[in-house]
């Protein structure tokens, strides 16, 4: 009898002898859309990798020619492929812009099932792996002092304050009404243990969407509470993320503090535009009249944060390839504002990084074209050749925003990755 527990923790640390590794762990966390509790492909048989032009078409060419899973990532600034926009600010992290691979060897987890999904030409490796796995009997690393990071902010408080104060005069002018504006931390100079990092970042966030990406020399670590976009059938589904709250280790300051992020005025304001702007992405590619809101701002708990969660679901028209259903709806509207072109404009008139993969989507695609992905928050990213680690917090700004108290809660949600990079 295989305990699964540990085998998860055995497979994750026994991926790392490979150069393409995606990880992805739900934590226990299980809805009705849920398909696995964790899930591991390793070893690329085939790559995509490009840059914003063409994106989404050579996804299409790549996804429609494996028929099979694969696994990566759509990094946030695709936007220029789908508008007449650029991206110009600093970019120290050189991630693609786009990737994917084809894996030869898949791994799932569901309740007490391991399942192994092997391509032929390494199918007679299964029975080797599970051992191996099961046994531990694969190279530990040599433990290696890791000097802790100091993080940089990339622009300071009094600098951050101005540049909101920039964002709400456009809201005030009537440009947008919401845009999500975001924040670069940083340490250089870093040997970082991608895995032993990331395994202490899920263990105190246990997000829902947790993910390890490793491509040769690139990591994300990542521990999002959101969902981006599935696809199941012809059933599609958002689960956009607007409205934060700290924990408390007091249940009933805790319970409170619930109570009133339901009820914040400010926060549903911004969770219902949002949602409102999903509503009309999925509705472009929607069976006429199936775009519904099965929940609308339901507040959930994390380790971390309280969360404001909304659930958009619609039928997909027949006939509808999934690489239009992502591009319809890319980059999601948590992480971008509303109208979401023009808020995209001013989010790169304001912001001091080039956002990359942060607040792009990880995920997979099925050999049926199904789909998940996740949002890229709460998450580090590290490039190991340039010892440069990084992370990005935001928060939504709108008319009633208080620049001090959205500097608070961009501290907050930088919490669990600071202490994790700081050693704290």
């Amino acid at each position: 009898m295989v305990n699964v527990e540990r085998f998860k923790t055995l497979l994750y640390f026994w991926s790392r002898q490979f150069l393409e590794v995606a990880w992805l762990d739900s934590n226990g966390h299980r809805d009705q859309y849920s398909s696995f509790d964790a899930l591991l492909a390793v070893d690329a048989l085939t790559i995509l990798q490009t840059d914003a032009q063409n994106a989404f078409e050579e996804l299409h060419v790549f996804q429609e020619g494996s028929r099979d899973w694969i696994f990566g990532y759509l990094s946030y600034d695709l936007k220029n492929d789908l508008e007449d926009l650029r991206s110009r600010n600093p970019d120290r992290l050189g991630f693609p812009e786009l990737y994917f691979f084809r894996p030869k060897k898949l791994i799932s987890v569901k309740g007490k099932q391991v399942e192994f999904n092997y391509l032929n030409m390494v199918d007679d490796e299964i029975e080797k792996d599970f051992k191996e796995i099961s046994e531990g009997a694969f190279p530990k690393p040599k433990k290696r002092h890791k000097k802790a990071a100091h993080i940089k902010l990339g622009i300071f408080k009094d600098d951050y304050f101005s540049r909101v104060q920039k964002m709400l005069a456009h809201i005030h002018r009537g440009d947008i009404y919401e845009a999500n504006f975001c924040q670069e931390c940083y340490a250089e100079q870093i040997e970082l243990d991608a895995w032993r990092t990331y395994d202490k970042l899920n263990t105190i966030s246990k997000a829902p969407f947790s993910c390890f990406l490793r491509l040769n020399d690139h990591y994300l670590l990542s521990a999002s509470p959101e969902r981006y976009l599935q696809r199941k059938g012809d059933t599609l589904i958002s689960q956009p993320i607007k409205g934060t709250a700290r924990r408390s280790q007091d249940p009933r300051t805790d319970a409170a503090l619930k109570k009133e992020l339901a009820v914040d005025l400010k926060e549903r304001a911004e969770n219902i535009m949002i949602v409102d702007l999903v509503r009309n992405d999925m509705s472009k590619n929607a069976q006429k009249g199936s775009v519904t809101v099965e929940e609308l701002c339901k507040v959930y708990s994390f380790e971390q944060v309280h969360q404001m969660v909304s659930t958009v679901c619609s039928r997909v028209r027949e006939g509808v390839a999934s690489i239009d259903l992502i591009r319809d709806t890319f980059p999601m509207g948590s992480m971008t504002g509303a109208p979401k072109l023009s808020a995209m404009k001013i989010i790169e008139e304001l912001e001091a990084f080039k956002r990359g993969l942060y607040s792009g989507a990880v995920g997979y695609f099925t050999p049926s074209g199904d789909f998940d992905f996740n949002v890229v928050i709460r998450s580090i990213l590290y490039n190991e050749p340039e010892k440069y680690v990084s992370f990005s917090v935001g928060s939504a700004i709108t008319a009633k925003a208080i620049p001090e108290k959205e500097y608070e809660e961009c501290l907050l949600k930088a919490k669990a990755m600071r202490e994790v990079l700081e050693g704290k």
